[in-house]
């Protein structure tokens, strides 16, 4: 499917939000999927991970995930100075900060022609636990989070109780989580840890751990497991077809 693109200065809260739309170029209405990226915010590699999924049949929606500290347009680079901006930006941005953010896109979509009222999410890195923070929105009927970070180390500041493994009875859509067994930044501790939070509060979630490292979905770089992001596509694109249509 043919995909166009655009982009859009969405108010938030806390000041504009840039966000590109991905959609198919045909006349209708599509479930929309908000992709947050990693703390590197929209590169080329993003991009055309959304342009595959809005290939398949959705809108996609890529915001500038740390839009209040950067200036718009901002993208970093994946070298030292790109992980250590982007990491600096990650613990100075409030979980509270990022909800309004799902807010603002999910009110945005809603009142597109184009969307219909189905809204998901999905995320890799620190983006995958955006997506799992999206969640608790109940606007969000489910989420697909690729190798989360920060939820079993409560690392992102939040206020008191409100840190996202705690919150994650509040989660009523569906769940995809997927690990990657050589991830150092989840370990096998911090993934049991969600596991049975999750299990605790009975929630709706699939589970997939793999044999891969952190970031194995860029197509960049010598992380990259080009055969198993296929199938994480094709994962994906099963669940919010089912879910969203």
């Amino acid at each position: 499917m043919i995909t166009k693109t655009e982009v859009h200065d969405i108010v938030t809260p806390t000041g504009v939000m840039r966000t590109t739309l991905y959609r198919p170029d045909i006349k209708g209405q599509f479930a929309t999927i908000i992709f947050y990226s990693e703390i590197f915010q929209q590169t080329a590699p993003i991009a055309r991970s959304a342009a595959i999924l809005a290939g398949h049949g959705f809108v996609v929606l890529v915001p500038e995930v740390f839009h209040e500290l950067n200036p718009i347009g901002t993208v970093l680079a994946y070298d030292d100075a790109g992980k250590d901006k982007g990491n600096a930006d990650k613990w100075a941005k409030p979980l509270e900060q990022h909800d309004t953010d799902t807010q603002a896109l999910v009110d945005f979509a809603r009142s597109q022609p184009f969307c219909s009222d189905k809204v998901g999410a999905m995320g890799v890195c620190i983006g995958g636990h955006l997506a799992y923070r999206a969640a608790l929105n109940p606007d969000i009927s489910g989420a697909f989070c690729l190798y989360p970070t920060d939820i079993h180390s409560n690392t992102l500041p939040c206020q008191a109780g409100n840190d996202s493994l705690t919150r994650s009875g509040d989660i009523k859509g569906e769940l995809v989580m997927v690990f990657g067994k050589q991830d150092p930044h989840v370990s096998k501790e911090g993934r049991k840890l969600i596991y049975q939070q999750l299990e605790q509060v009975n929630a709706n979630f699939t589970w997939l751990e793999v044999n891969a490292q952190h970031a194995f979905m860029r197509d960049e770089g010598e992380r990259y497991d080009a055969a198993l992001a296929l199938q994480m596509y094709l994962q994906a694109v099963a669940f919010f077809h089912r879910l969203l249509n």
